[in-house]
């Protein structure tokens, strides 16, 4: 398990170690806003309760980039791990399925690598799919494929504790942290 950083600003930054965030707090670069009281960290000196959320001290900016390139991980991220055409989670996969990348225009066709193209799909539905237009093959899609926001590709891919959700929630707007745990 790891801490979530946030800004002086209370803008959730990153995950961090808890050996990182302990450091932070002891240099008095951060101070901690949840602490887990049933892990106590100890050393020679010093028992302190293991830090969840930390908050910095001074306000360091951080350039975005809001474009991602579309990758695997972050793809099945967006579309909650499941295939866009039967409806499956990868955990309802058979031996030897997996989730697969799938273009609704395939590129033999002029299809790109855009967010707008790209769908996860199990490997049985890509295969059927094949090289066709949804129209030919006669499978429809669950959801439209959209270009998620910078906030939702960065925290879907991560695992946040209870505590950790609501600090990003609370910055963030509730429809983020609603997408975030779908």
């Amino acid at each position: 398990m790891g801490c979530l950083a946030l800004n002086a600003s209370f803008e959730p930054l990153t995950i961090i170690p808890v050996r990182r965030a302990i450091r932070l707090v002891i240099d008095g670069k951060a101070e901690p806003l949840e602490v887990d009281p049933l892990r106590p960290v100890r050393s020679e000196s010093l028992i302190m309760d293991t830090p969840v959320v930390i908050r910095l001290v001074r306000f360091i900016h951080v350039p975005r980039r809001f474009r991602r390139q579309v990758t695997n991980t972050f793809l099945f991220a967006r579309d909650g791990y499941r295939c866009q055409y039967c409806s499956r989670h990868r955990r309802e996969l058979g031996y030897r399925e997996s989730l697969t990348r799938d273009h609704i225009k395939p590129i033999s066709r002029g299809g790109d690598n855009g967010w707008s193209n790209v769908v996860t799909a199990c490997s049985k539905c890509n295969l059927k799919k094949a090289d066709r237009m949804l129209g030919e093959c006669g499978m429809t899609l669950k959801t439209q494929p959209r270009e998620p926001n910078h906030v939702e590709l960065i925290w879907a891919v991560r695992r946040v504790t209870p505590a950790q959700a609501r600090y990003i929630g609370m910055f963030y707007g509730e429809d983020v942290l609603a997408a975030l745990s779908q």
